[in-house]
């Protein structure tokens, strides 16, 4: 079995969570990436959240918000997801760069627009009260 191992950034603002859909895509996900040889987790996310969304994140305000792992999104039966998220606060101005079309703010009525993996986040904040419904 096969793992893809990413690291996201899981921005919620009032019940709303901050979703990257890139350019020709319709499926919404939460911004970051992969790891490049030798990066920690922090350092992954630092670097893909500059490239996708044009913000400098705040290493010091790092904080895990948890580790999902699911059917990847577009893949073969078996090939798995583990997405681990964390917190953070930024400086600068959200706007989409690089493969990044547009963000979007989702709710729990978004669901069916997103990944699995990023399903599953959204069904784990709304049944924290963290996620609005709609």
């Amino acid at each position: 079995m096969t793992t893809i191992d990413k690291v996201a950034w899981l921005h919620v603002v009032d019940g709303r969570v901050l979703a990257a859909r890139s350019a020709g895509k319709d499926t919404w996900y939460l911004p970051g990436g992969k790891r490049e040889p030798g990066e920690s987790d922090v350092e992954t996310l630092v670097r893909e959240i500059t490239e996708e969304l044009s913000v400098a994140l705040l290493p010091d305000t790092a904080a895990p918000a948890g580790v999902w792992e699911t059917q990847a999104h577009g893949r073969a039966e078996g090939v798995l997801v583990r997405m681990t998220c964390y917190t953070a606060e930024y400086t600068g101005q959200l706007a989409p760069s690089s493969e990044v079309e547009s963000l979007g703010w989702l709710t729990h009525a978004d669901r069916a627009h997103v990944s699995p993996a990023v399903a599953l986040i959204l069904d784990d904040l709304h049944a924290r009260g963290e996620l609005a419904s709609c």
